[in-house]
């Protein structure tokens, strides 16, 4: 990149992305906290099984598997949130590679809610 009009083509380009993405209401978005609590109780394997078993299912149109930081519950980490279009927020806690199969097999793929690995299962005041 040597001038303004390249960035400028380049910001244009990555717009369209962007929107396309936005666009689509039937995408499913998992986050995985991935702050230093999450990492010390084992968030990197979770997410790594995560990635690996959307990408083995075929499910990497549909779903999207980022990461974030502290989600401020560290006392159930390692904690993997499901974003779905209309839908409530799930939040697993306590995960491991196991858990997280299961949760794409089960939950993205099939539908169910894996209720056994959820935040209430730990603490049914939520």
């Amino acid at each position: 990149m040597k001038t303004l009009a390249e960035l400028e083509a380049i910001r244009e380009r990555m717009k369209g992305k962007v929107a396309v993405r936005e666009a689509n209401d039937n995408t499913i978005r998992i986050v995985v906290g991935m702050a230093t609590c999450g990492i010390a109780a084992g968030a990197r394997p979770v997410l790594n099984a995560i990635a690996e078993e959307v990408s083995k299912q075929g499910l990497s149109e549909t779903v999207t598997v980022t990461q974030t930081g502290c989600i401020g519950l560290c006392q159930y980490e390692p904690i993997v949130e499901v974003y779905q279009q209309g839908k409530e927020k799930v939040t697993y806690v306590k995960m491991d590679s196991e858990k997280a199969k299961k949760v794409i097999e089960d939950h993205i793929k099939g539908g169910k809610v894996v209720n056994d690995y959820t935040i209430g299962a730990y603490n049914p005041n939520l």
